[in-house]
């Protein structure tokens, strides 16, 4: 019988783990946190010392049981969760359940890390196991009070003062502010002419480009020339200048006869080196591969815990890579040897620097006793064990083995050349091109970039010398237009939280994930753009508690939890600095107005009726109005559409919106035929039924031949579920998805398990109409419906105007 108790987090864990030790150990896993906060106000005590008031999460209840069972009739316990904060608190509150439950007695508990799962780690962890680190977990305690006093304190205020559902975060909000500044630089961004001068030239039949540098000796810079006609009488001097045909029309190749020549009047020749990356920590590793994979950053870490945790590669169950929660880019020297073995083995030993390469890590308060994310065995190559893996977990194992391979071999060493070619007096070109002399590293691994362009150095240039002539073949003046900074990507957002110092790189995938969920951002062609919703929390919280999502208090709230972590700093007087004045905040703007929260854009007139039209956010969403409350007529109301803002729409595009619904004639039957949109989305009435446009089908344009297929596709699915019809389908019995019903139009009865549904009679299904209850109405209670689109038809709701 196992006399000594091993806990894990997660049951793959467990498996891998097991197979390590001897018959002595026995290896169970909490799935996860064992106990959290109790959900409700109080959770956090801030009258007394910020106690915290936990209760065991209930999904994990029974494993909780099953570990205070087992541990009853240990000699010993390890407790084993991740080498981080959230670990060392996990094994902290596996401690204080059991220790409540009396199971402990006087048995030794000790905690025990491993940054790699593999047979050496884990013997090795289990023969040098510390006590718990009291500084980790005051850390994380503090961490998740402060949490807990933001979100319960400012979300209730963000739904009565916006609406429900909302939250508010220590770490989300600010990185929501981001996204919705940088959507503001976007819209505030007036584009500025420019132009550029290239020459297409030759040697040798190799073709190449030369750039303007100079123009009447004066340097180009990016707005030295801002309009058509001063870049057609810079061109025109500069083809006189190189004795070419002048009259040629811009931009055209130059006849063979009239094609002039620039000189030559410097090379200059340079060697550069191009250094490896460091290895992978947690924020690089989301990065790159959301870079070169498409990976989201929750994806990322999915996968990552995957292969560390382990995988049968063909002889038994193996860590694949080390402990994925890291900001150190150390590794050790057992590490880097198996490394510089596989270099030397697959790529030479030419490619092996004389001494290995050590980085430096650049986040603040690493833990260097941590090392990057590597492969746990470097001789496992990708190719080998591809069979035994996922596709995406090949993909990402792949991208760390070849990170943390390249890490450790030799510089690239590229070659550069410069050539300045004159046009007389009147101007200098310079044409840049570059050849990699020995890849080094690159053979196996380059980083990738958010937002690459072209390198035109990358490219290779024919042999030149000083005072040679080149035939010079077109003379290219190019419009340009700057442009606005580029919205987020997952990867790019995770290096601007970094380097901001706002929450850790653990946090990013839950922060990414929940701004989404939210509906605060969304991604639109891989890049974050902010929903209104998003746009109004992030203004009130901006306007109303600035500091709490001002960068660098962020940042420096991050460094002073760091340091209670380090032992440098006790948590709770830090929690009090923070919660009294927040506290403050919070009671004082109680008192703002919802009106002034939700303010609506105004956009001008409705010509038609003259009264107002806005845009604003509403309980269900944005939406545009004509009219106001205090109008005798009541307010028009229609949602916007997918991709319109409230920030952007003009007037001509929310007027658009109440053209619905849209009266398309009749169907053959004589029915009236309409498109509206609803609760549910688009859809065509005919009579009093219902159809659901398509994804692509636009309510605003679909045509009456387009709606009536939607009709009929819609009675055929109907046909298909009919199983019988009564008073001409006044009364019907149909398939359903959870078994055959009746209904009227209105209400709905199961037919009795004890009767076929073919053999119901319509005295049958009438008396279980009757007996049926009443349908239950959205919202507790019937609605009036008003024009707009989105205030009648299926499902269609009315707005007040204080929505």
């Amino acid at each position: 019988m196992a006399s000594k108790l091993v806990i894990v987090e997660s049951p793959a864990k467990a498996k891998t783990i097991n197979k390590y030790l001897g018959s002595d150990f026995d290896v169970m896993a909490s799935y996860g946190h064992v106990r959290d906060l109790v959900a409700k106000e109080g959770a956090v005590d801030t009258a007394h010392d910020f106690e915290m008031h936990y209760a065991v999460v209930e999904r994990n209840a029974k494993h909780v049981d099953a570990i205070a069972k087992a541990t009853r009739k240990a000699d010993a316990v390890y407790l084993a969760t991740d080498p981080d904060r959230e670990g060392e608190a996990i094994s902290w509150h596996l401690h204080e359940l059991l220790r409540e439950r009396n199971v402990l007695d006087d048995k030794p508990v000790h905690r025990v890390v491993f940054y790699e799962i593999t047979k050496s780690a884990i013997q090795e962890a289990i023969e040098h196991p510390r006590g718990l680190s009291s500084d980790l977990v005051n850390a994380q305690q503090a961490r998740r009070a402060l949490d807990y006093l933001v979100g319960f304190n400012l979300s209730p205020l963000l739904w009565r003062k916006i609406t429900s559902g909302l939250s508010a975060g220590r770490v989300q909000s600010p990185a929501l502010r981001m996204i919705v500044e940088r959507e503001q630089e976007i819209e505030a961004f007036v584009p500025q002419e420019y132009w550029s001068v290239e020459a297409d030239l030759t040697r040798e039949n190799q073709p190449f480009v030369g750039r303007l540098q100079q123009l009447e000796g004066a340097k180009v810079e990016q707005f030295t020339i801002t309009d058509g006609d001063t870049a057609e009488s810079a061109t025109r001097r500069i083809l006189t200048a190189a004795g070419a045909s002048a009259n040629t029309p811009l931009g055209e190749p130059l006849p063979e006869q009239g094609q002039g020549e620039l000189s030559v009047t410097r090379v200059e020749k340079k060697q550069r080196r191009r250094n490896p990356s460091a290895p992978f920590i947690t924020s690089t590793l989301q990065q790159e591969a959301s870079r070169k994979l498409r990976f989201s950053a929750q994806q990322t870490m999915r996968i990552a815990q995957q292969l560390y945790e382990g995988v049968d590669v063909g002889n038994g169950t193996v860590g694949l890579i080390t402990y994925m929660r890291t900001d150190s880019v150390n590794l050790s020297q057992e590490s880097i040897q198996g490394l510089r073995a596989v270099i030397a083995e697959r790529f030479g030993n030419e490619k092996l620097p004389d001494k290995p390469h050590q980085y430096r890590t650049r986040a603040k308060n690493a833990q260097e006793a941590h090392e990057g994310i590597r492969p746990t065995d470097p001789s496992r190559r990708p190719e080998q064990i591809k069979s035994y893996l996922s596709e995406d977990q090949f993909r990402l194992y792949d991208l760390v083995w070849k990170r943390t391979v390249a890490c450790q071999m030799i510089h690239a060493t590229i070659d550069t050349v410069s050539v300045d070619l004159a046009a007389g007096e009147v101007a200098l070109f310079r044409a840049s091109g570059s050849t990699v002399r020995d890849p080094g590293f690159m053979a196996v691994y380059q980083e990738g970039q958010d937002d690459s362009t072209a390198d035109a150095n990358d490219k290779l240039l024919p042999p030149l010398a000083e005072g040679d002539r080149v035939p010079l073949l077109a003379l290219r003046p190019e419009q340009h237009f700057t442009e606005p900074p580029p919205r987020y990507s997952e990867a790019s957002l995770v290096r601007a939280l970094e380097e901001y110092g706002i929450g850790r790189p653990s946090t990013y995938a839950a922060i990414i994930s929940t701004l989404q969920a939210r509906n605060y951002a969304e991604l639109d062609n891989r890049r974050f753009k902010p929903t209104d919703t998003g746009r109004v929390v992030t203004k009130f919280l901006t306007e109303h508690f600035d500091r709490y999502v001002d960068y660098e208090f962020t940042a420096r709230l991050e460094d002073r939890l760091d340091s209670v972590a380090a032992g440098e700093r006790d948590w709770v007087p830090l929690l009090r600095e923070f919660w009294e004045p927040f506290h403050e905040r919070v009671e004082e703007k109680q008192q703002v107005s919802r009106a002034d929260v939700m303010k609506a854009r105004e956009l001008g007139t409705d010509p038609k009726s003259g009264r107002p039209v806005a845009a604003r956010l509403g309980r269900y969403g944005p939406f545009a109005q004509i009219g106001t409350r205090d109008d005798e007529e009541k307010p028009k109301f229609a949602s916007l559409r997918p991709g319109q803002s409230i920030e952007t729409i003009t007037l001509d595009e929310a007027l658009a919106l109440f053209t619905l619904p849209r009266d398309l004639g009749t169907t053959p039957d004589g029915l009236p035929l309409s498109v509206n949109i609803g609760r549910f989305g688009p859809y065509v009435r005919f009579g009093d039924q219902f159809a659901s446009l398509k994804k692509d089908d636009d309510p605003y344009s679909i045509d009456r031949e387009t709606a009536l297929q939607r009709v009929e596709e819609k009675k055929e699915n109907i046909a298909k579920r009919t199983i019988q019809t009564f008073d001409d389908g006044a009364l019907t019995v149909m398939k359903g998805r959870f078994g055959p019903y009746i209904t009227d139009g209105r209400k709905r009865a199961r037919v009795p398990k004890d009767r076929e549904a073919e053999s119901l009679t319509r005295d049958e299904c009438q008396s279980l109409i009757d007996e049926a209850p009443e349908p239950k109405g959205r919202g507790g209670s019937k609605r009036k419906t008003t024009s707009g689109s989105s205030a009648s038809g299926k499902g269609g709701r009315t707005r007040s105007s204080g929505s």
